[in-house]
C-alpha cells in the first residue's frame, strides 16, 4: 500500500517586507520526499502550527487562507489517486502534473462572474427551456450566496480554485443558521441550483474539479396535496357570478383531468391537439423537463376546449391568467366551494395523478402522462393513495365493531 502525504512548510529565509513568510508544498511518498515549490501564500510566522501545517488563527483572512492550503492537498491528492497503480507513480511524475495543471489554472477566475453569465443566459432561455421562476430561482441563490461569502470570507467573490467541501458545507450551515430556512426542502433547492451552476462550470472547463464530492442533496420526502373527488364535484359544480371566477375553475378543472401544469397548459395551440383513431389527444412536451407527455383527452377536459376555442388573442388553446393571478382567484374559488385547502393551480396536477392512480390506472401510465423523468417521483402519488385507503379501512373497521357479535 502507497504511503502519501502533502505537507506544508515556511521558507523564512524568504521572509516578505510586510514580515510574512512564504508557504512551500512538500510531497511525501513512503520514504521518499519532494519539494515542490511555492504556494503563492504567505503568513506570519506567529501565526504557523508546524504540527497541523495550517494557520492556527481564527480571524477571516487565516480561515480563508487555510481554505485555500485544502484545495492544494486535495489537488494532489487526486493526482496521486489517479496514478496510484501505476506502475509509473513517483514524485516527480505527481509534481510535474501538477506543474502542469497549474500552468493551465486561471488563478482570477471568478466564480461570481462566471454566476452572473450564468444568470443572463437563463434570462434568454425563459419562455424555451424553462418558466420565469426558474431563472428568478438562480438569482436568488446568487444573491444568497454573495450574502454568504460576504458572511464568511468578508468578500463578494471567489475563484474557482478555492471551491471546495468546505465552501459546500459551510453554505448550508449558513442557509441553516444564518437564513433560518427550517424546511429543508427549501433549503435543498438553493443548494441543488449551485450544483448545478457548478456542473456547468465544469462542463465549460472553468471549473476542474467537483466541490460537491462527498455531499449529499437530500430531500424530504412530503406527501403532496390533492382534491377529493366530492371536493373536485363541488367546484365543478359551484356557480359563479363573476365570469373570470368561472374562466379560472374551468381551466383549474382542465388540469385536474389532464395532469398538466400551469405552464404547459399556458403553452398549449391547436397544434398539440392531435386526433389518432378517432380520439383526441393532446401530445406536448413539458417545458421544466423537455420530456414528452402524452394525453388521451377525457370528455370534460375536452369540453372546456370547446367551450373557450378561438377565445384567446394569442392562439392559446385556453385563455388562462397569469400564475399569481389563478393562484389569488382560485382562494376566492375555495372560500366559496367552502373547501379549507390551501388551492394553487399545481395542486390540479396533483389530483390528477392521484385520481388516476386511485382509478386503477397503472404508476408507469401515470409517468408517462405526467412526463416524469423518474417513475419514484410518480409513485409518491401511489403512497398517498395508499394512506387513503388505510384511512378508509380504519374507518371501515370502526362501523364494523360488533359485527357478527364481535367486540
Amino acid at each position: 500500500m502507497q504511503n502519501f502525504k502533502v505537507s506544508f512548510y515556511l521558507r523564512k529565509s524568504r521572509m516578505k517586507k510586510d514580515g510574512k513568510t512564504p508557504i512551500y508544498i512538500r510531497l511525501h511518498l513512503n520514504r521518499e520526499r519532494i519539494d515542490v515549490g511555492s504556494t503563492g501564500y504567505s503568513i506570519n510566522e506567529s501565526e504557523w502550527d508546524n504540527t497541523k501545517f495550517r494557520s492556527n488563527s481564527r480571524v477571516a483572512e487565516a480561515l480563508r487562507l487555510n481554505n485555500l492550503l485544502e484545495v492544494l492537498q486535495a489537488e494532489f491528492l487526486q493526482i496521486f489517486r489517479r496514478f496510484e497503480f501505476s506502475e509509473e507513480l513517483s514524485l516527480d511524475l505527481i509534481k510535474g502534473q501538477y506543474l502542469n495543471s497549474l500552468a493551465k489554472t486561471k488563478d482570477d477566475t471568478s466564480f461570481m462572474d462566471f454566476f452572473n453569465r450564468y444568470i443572463e443566459e437563463s434570462k434568454e432561455e425563459i419562455g424555451k427551456t424553462h418558466g420565469k421562476s426558474t431563472h428568478t430561482r438562480y438569482a436568488l441563490t446568487r444573491k444568497i450566496f454573495e450574502e454568504f461569502l460576504r458572511f464568511k470570507y468578508k468578500r463578494s467573490d471567489i475563484q474557482f480554485r478555492e471551491l471546495n467541501y468546505n465552501v459546500i458545507y459551510d453554505f448550508e450551515r449558513f442557509l441553516r443558521v444564518q437564513k433560518e430556512y427550517g424546511n429543508n426542502n427549501t433549503l435543498m433547492k438553493k443548494m441543488r441550483v449551485l450544483k448545478t451552476v457548478m456542473i456547468s462550470a465544469q462542463k465549460r472547463g472553468e471549473l476542474d474539479h467537483d466541490p460537491f464530492v462527498g455531499y449529499k442533496i437530500r430531500f424530504d420526502q412530503t406527501d403532496r396535496g390533492f382534491l377529493t373527488d366530492t371536493e373536485i364535484e363541488k367546484i365543478m359544480n359551484k356557480e359563479f357570478s363573476i365570469k373570470r371566477l368561472e374562466v379560472v375553475r374551468d381551466i383549474f378543472i382542465f388540469s385536474c383531468f389532464t395532469g398538466l401544469a400551469y405552464i404547459d397548459v399556458h403553452n398549449l395551440t391547436k397544434e398539440n391537439l392531435v386526433e389518432l383513431d378517432g380520439k383526441m389527444w393532446i401530445m406536448t412536451k413539458r417545458q421544466k423537463t423537455d420530456v414528452p407527455s402524452n394525453i388521451l383527452l377525457l370528455d370534460i377536459p375536452y369540453s372546456i376546449i370547446l367551450r373557450y376555442e378561438g377565445k384567446d388573442k394569442n392562439g392559446r388553446l385556453l385563455p388562462i391568467l397569469s400564475n399569481q393571478k389563478m393562484n389569488s382567484y382560485l382562494k376566492e374559488i375555495a372560500d366559496l366551494c367552502g373547501i379549507e385547502k390551501n388551492l394553487s393551480y399545481h395542486l390540479a396536477r396533483h389530483t390528477f395523478a392521484t385520481l388516476a392512480l386511485s382509478k386503477g390506472v397503472p404508476v408507469e401510465s401515470v409517468s408517462k402522462m405526467l412526463g416524469h423523468t423518474n417513475i419514484k417521483t410518480t409513485q409518491i402519488y401511489a403512497r398517498i393513495t395508499n394512506k387513503k385507503i388505510e384511512h378508509d379501512m380504519l374507518a371501515l373497521s370502526e362501523k364494523l365493531k360488533g359485527f357478527g357479535g364481535r367486540k
